[in-house]
């Protein structure tokens, strides 16, 4: 047994990021999507075996085939799916805006390697699934994010090494963006990099635990751009965070997709 995660956090505390959401977008106040991006990024397929990550790498699960990806409360192949999840992801309903389904991988359970225990985009925040390997491809990646809401700073580690280390704009004290292990999920070019979302935005797996809807959207959380960038440092959101443009425009050019985000609230 795995527990890819430890190999994560060894050596380092992980803080994190996070965001409301809007109707068909990725934030808690409006945004309307232009396109979805994936940045360039070459993963290293993962085979089957008890090889030990890296210190400060994860493991993403992307799902294989399009359709609906089968996921189980536990690995039993002879129990019915929970749930389903749809993949390509479309944001804003957007056939010409797909994302890849992907996870966050919590642990590989068993020796056989027919089993992926993966963090699920979905209520309740840290919510857990079984997918078969089968159906997943695994790809290691070496960064991470954290996120201290007190310090109001956000920094990006690429293994061991911080690679950025900024000031952000955290929610206000009614709508609180909840702690805990989260994982980007899209990346979404706005139609208006001089609006308040700024350039991009990443949506990640959690969501507001204050706001169950949004705009008639579903409270996810994200972290993205600004308008307001002397507003850094402050308490201005609805649950989301947001970073200088040029940092989160250097963000999109580098990160892939399966990013863990860890929120010291």
């Amino acid at each position: 047994m795995r527990k890819w995660l430890l190999a994560l956090v060894t050596a380092m505390t992980l803080l994190a990021a996070a965001c409301g959401g809007s109707k068909g977008a990725v934030t808690s106040e409006t945004l309307p999507a232009e396109k979805a991006t994936l940045p360039p990024t070459t993963p290293t397929t993962l085979p089957c075996g008890d090889e030990i990550l890296p210190v400060g790498t994860s493991l993403t699960a992307t799902a294989a085939k399009e359709g609906d990806l089968a996921i189980y409360d536990a690995p039993d192949a002879a129990a019915a799916p929970s749930r389903t999840l749809p993949n390509p992801r479309l944001i804003a309903n957007d056939p010409n805006a797909k994302v890849p389904l992907l996870f966050l991988v919590k642990d590989t359970p068993d020796t056989a390697c027919d089993w992926v225990e993966v963090y699920l985009p979905v209520r309740p925040n840290g919510s857990t699934g079984y997918v078969k390997r089968s159906d997943v491809t695994l790809a290691q990646n070496p960064y991470s994010i954290e996120v201290s809401l007190s310090g109001f700073n956000l920094k990006v580690r690429k293994g061991t090494e911080v690679i950025m280390d900024t000031q952000v704009a955290i929610a206000s004290d009614n709508t609180p963006t909840p702690g805990g292990l989260y994982y980007t999920t899209e990346l979404v070019k706005t139609p208006n990099p001089g609006g308040v979302y700024g350039p991009y935005a990443y949506g990640l797996s959690g969501f507001s635990e204050v706001l169950q809807t949004f705009n008639g959207g579903p409270g996810q959380l994200a972290i993205h751009g600004t308008n307001q960038p002397d507003k850094i440092g402050t308490k201005v959101s609805h649950g989301c965070v947001r970073m200088r443009n040029e940092d989160i425009t250097t963000l999109a050019g580098i990160l892939p997709l399966g990013v863990p985000v860890t929120i010291d609230a």
